[in-house]
């Protein structure tokens, strides 16, 4: 008896992922496990869901379902992770913001080198993935308010695809690849491009300006709509592929850094938070397009 009881309580937040009512919200981790720049949330094929900075700057922990956060890898000296991405091969991509790179982790032997090096990039922050392999970088400047946006092909050739740009942040591909979604968090933009199988952009216009508070990241779901976090409002917004603001899901911490799907069917959301240095959760009616 008292071992069914253990194996029930250690299995509780697994059940509690898969039957929580959707839109409600809860602690995936303990707080301050993370870092001020805890972000860059990604699930791999297993399952497994990576955040950066974990205790420590430049660090990647690894959240196994049910299990607590442990150390997966440190990025080399100075560099400091933000958006993770995985490719169909399960390769990992970092942006890197201190060290004008995009890093690939070797995921069996945790080797982690420069895939893309460009001088001319300020600060890589968040990374998109089209379903051809071709990342997709924001490139912020914070101090000058400005940014830039990159295309990096799968043989690590890293394009400048917009220069004079807001601060640009979130950034995802449509379900479909037909379209580029970038943000600029102190504009409060949200910008749509229509996007190429060679990854180039054209046809840029406005889907959504908020009227307040920041924006960081983005993903969408397999209708499309966009799960915007607002940093600071410390909700997710959720906007359809036509710019119409859908719903809103408050979060408990504020500074709302990112987000991304996994879990059962694809439909739990998981949100790193920058006050609370955690990871939030809740269930989506919708799975995560990728």
């Amino acid at each position: 008896m008292k071992t069914f009881f253990l194996t029930l309580f250690l299995l509780m937040p697994v059940i509690a992922l898969f039957s929580q009512k959707p839109y409600m919200v809860s602690d995936l981790t303990g707080e301050h496990l993370f870092t001020t720049n805890c972000e860059g949330p990604a699930v791999d094929s297993q399952g497994n869901l990576y955040v950066v900075n974990y205790k420590q700057d430049g660090t990647i922990a690894i959240i196994r379902p049910g299990a607590a956060p442990e150390f997966f890898v440190r990025l080399p000296e100075g560099s400091v992770g933000n958006g993770i991405r995985f490719n169909k091969a399960g390769d990992m991509f970092v942006a890197d913001f201190k060290k004008h790179n995009v890093l690939k982790v070797d995921m069996k032997t945790k080797v982690v080198s420069a895939f893309a090096h460009d001088e001319k990039m300020n600060q890589p922050n968040d990374l998109a993935i089209s379903n051809l392999g071709i990342l997709f970088c924001s490139d912020p400047n914070w101090q000058d308010g400005t940014g830039q946006l990159w295309k990096v092909m799968p043989d690590g050739s890293a394009v400048m695809l917009e220069s004079g740009m807001g601060t640009t942040n979130g950034i995802e591909v449509s379900p479909d690849d037909k379209h580029l979604y970038v943000n600029e968090s102190i504009q409060r933009n949200l910008w749509i491009y229509d996007l190429d199988n060679e990854g180039n952009i054209s046809n840029k216009r406005l889907l959504y300006q908020f009227p307040d508070f920041g924006l960081d990241g983005m993903r969408c779901d397999n209708k499309g709509n966009l799960f915007v976090t607002r940093y600071d409002k410390g909700v997710v917004a959720i906007i359809s592929p036509k710019g119409k603001l859908l719903r809103e899901v408050e979060i408990k911490g504020k500074k709302t850094s990112n987000v991304t799907f996994g879990g059962k069917k694809n439909k739990t959301v998981f949100v790193t938070l920058q006050d609370r240095c955690c990871v939030e959760w809740f269930r989506s009616r919708s799975g995560g397009a990728r």
